[in-house]
């Protein structure tokens, strides 16, 4: 009798979507691996002030790591945070405070030109070598520079900055004051036109709101340390 092979039920059927998926699965993995590492880079560089600004930073990153893709200024911005709270430690959030609190002080003496306070110490990630950024708005920049000399705030350096923003090109006053904690203030003098108007922040991706006196006043109350990033 003529007996026909059958298949053995162990055997496994050869499926070449499976190994496609998971090798697709493993390079997605080592892309995203090299991504982190080039955020950790890129935030380091920024730490140790060996460069200033993102973009740079994230390309001199990439190409030490021989990555192709970047990743998001956000992702940076997190690998900073992380690297300044395990360097710092408890020091920092001193810092913060009081900075803060010279914020306020600064704050009130402009305070008729509408000030707010930004960047990081707005956002509370400052760090070791953060300056404090205030926005004022006033025709006249020199206004502002008597405010501030009536009150023996001592002026650094001041220059005309001009930059476009979508296409449009807006110039400010950029005043540099040195504290006497040797903290350093930037305030920016732009024209009230620009008052209440949003803009969005190329780092996290959102609206750069910042704090008004009275916000920061309540802030320095409520929750001085608070944080007012993405989640």
């Amino acid at each position: 009798m003529h007996l026909m092979n059958k298949t053995d039920s162990n055997t496994q059927k050869f499926h070449p979507q499976v190994i496609w998926s998971k090798g697709t699965a493993l390079k997605g993995n080592r892309s995203k691996m090299l991504r982190n590492k080039v955020a950790q880079e890129a935030a380091q560089l920024l730490y140790t002030s060996q460069e200033k600004e993102y973009k740079q930073a994230k390309q001199r990153a990439a190409e030490t790591l021989g990555a192709r893709g970047l990743p998001s200024n956000f992702e940076v911005a997190q690998e900073l945070d992380r690297i300044a709270e395990e360097i710092e430690g408890p020091q920092r959030r001193e810092l913060l405070l009081r900075m803060r609190k010279e914020a306020k002080e600064i704050m009130e003496t402009v305070k008729e030109f509408s000030p707010c306070l930004v960047g990081s110490v707005w956002r509370g990630t400052a760090r070791k070598n953060s300056d404090i950024d205030v926005h004022v708005f006033c025709q006249d920049h020199i206004q502002v520079v008597e405010k501030l000399q009536k009150q023996n705030y001592k002026i650094g350096s001041s220059e005309l900055r001009s930059v476009t923003k979508a296409g449009n090109k807006e110039s400010s006053f950029h005043i540099h004051v040195i504290l006497q904690s040797r903290d350093g203030v930037e305030i920016v003098v732009r024209s009230p036109e620009h008052l209440g108007q949003e803009e969005r922040c190329e780092t996290y991706g959102d609206v750069k709101a910042g704090l008004n006196l009275n916000q920061l006043a309540r802030t320095l109350k409520e929750n001085p340390l608070q944080k007012f990033v993405p989640t």
